[in-house]
């Protein structure tokens, strides 16, 4: 699935960027080429505003974590908002496991990730 991405300034310095789609490896890099675009620019707010994006995997984790660590360079922030559960399961794994290292490879985190999302859509029932 394609991934697009709609760029909205809301105020001075404050964006809400939503993409729709899927953010995997085939597709993360659109949404890193719109963040790098606003990243120039010094924006004090980026709000992700994730309602219609229906899977994420570890490219597209990368991709925030390094947004979010450009904007606190210079002390802007970024927020998330309208969180699919399969998304917010991935964040919450995330905020769990900040400091270890888990994954031995992506592959393996995407697998893993890849599993959580469709356990959590219904899409396949496990004892996990």
């Amino acid at each position: 699935m394609p991934l697009t991405v709609r760029t909205v300034q809301k105020a001075l310095g404050a964006y809400v960027v939503a993409p729709t789609g899927q953010i995997n490896g085939q597709t993360y890099d659109v949404l890193e080429d719109e963040l790098d675009t606003l990243l120039a620019q010094k924006p004090a707010l980026i709000a992700m505003d994730l309602a219609q994006v229906d899977y994420l995997s570890s490219a597209g984790i990368r991709v925030i974590l390094k947004s979010q660590k450009a904007l606190k360079a210079h002390d802007g922030k970024m927020v998330f908002m309208h969180l699919q559960p399969q998304i917010r399961k991935v964040f919450q794994i995330i905020e769990a496991l900040p400091t270890m290292q888990v994954f031995k490879n992506f592959e393996e985190m995407d697998e893993y990730l890849d599993r959580i999302q469709k356990k959590v859509t219904g899409e396949i029932v496990d004892d996990d």
